[in-house]
Formats: structure tokens, C-alpha cells, sequence
């Protein structure tokens, strides 16, 4: 990863970030993840950080589009995914998962945040 791209919505990913180390702090790891989404979209709130909850974006196929529909778990600033789980581990599915949220919404700039562990973990993953 190159200078350039860890500098994409540096400023704002801190403030998410921050925002999900709150939430981690407080909560600890062991709840499901929807109990983390419920926390941090208070906490966003509480910080004045735009988002919206469970945004959908319709997917593409050769200028048509695909009944089916991505919902990721919070667009915030109007051009960062944020993608919650709460698990042991995250693997290289649960990056190919922001990897094609991002492909489908045009959008260049993903976080993974892992609320499973005793350590909050988090990917930025750039398209």
C-alpha cells in the first residue's frame, strides 16, 4: 500500500474508527453483531459523524441492474463503508465482501471492523 492510499479520508476514518474503539470499550467482544451496529450508530450520532444505516446499492450487470441489492452496514461521510462482524477471525471472504460492496457502489475506500476479539481489529481496504 502506497503513501496516497493511506492517506485517503485519513481524518475521517480516524473519527470511525474512534467511534468503534468507543463502542469496543465499552461493550467488549462476545455480543452478536447487531448489538454492535445499534451501539455504533448511537456513537456516530453522539460524534456528529454522518452515516446512514444499512445503505442499499443495486448491483450492475451490462447497464442493467440486478434485482439483488448490497445493504452494507453503515456509509458514512457519504463515501466510507464501514462492514461490522463479530468474529474470532476475519478471513480473506469477509475482505472480498467490502471488495465487492465498493465494486458495486463506485465508492474507493472500505473499513472491516471486528468487534470479536478481546482487541477491536480493523482493515481499511481500498478499491
Amino acid at each position: 500500500m502506497d503513501s496516497n492510499q493511506e492517506l485517503l479520508y485519513k481524518d475521517e476514518c480516524y473519527k470511525i474508527v474512534g467511534a468503534c474503539m468507543e463502542v469496543h470499550s465499552n461493550l467488549g467482544c462476545g455480543f452478536l453483531e447487531p448489538v454492535y451496529q445499534e451501539a455504533l450508530a448511537l456513537e456516530l450520532q453522539q460524534r456528529g459523524i454522518p452515516f446512514e444505516k444499512e445503505k442499499e446499492f443495486e448491483i450492475k450487470y451490462k447497464g442493467f441492474v440486478i434485482p439483488k441489492t448490497y445493504k452494507v452496514d453503515f456509509l458514512c461521510y457519504e463515501h466510507i463503508i464501514v462492514e461490522l462482524k463479530a468474529l474470532s477471525q476475519l478471513t480473506s471472504d469477509h475482505i472480498a465482501q467490502v471488495l465487492n460492496y465498493l465494486k458495486a457502489s463506485q465508492l474507493k475506500l472500505g473499513l472491516l471492523v471486528n468487534f470479536g476479539i478481546s482487541s477491536l481489529q480493523h482493515e481499511r481496504i481500498i478499491l
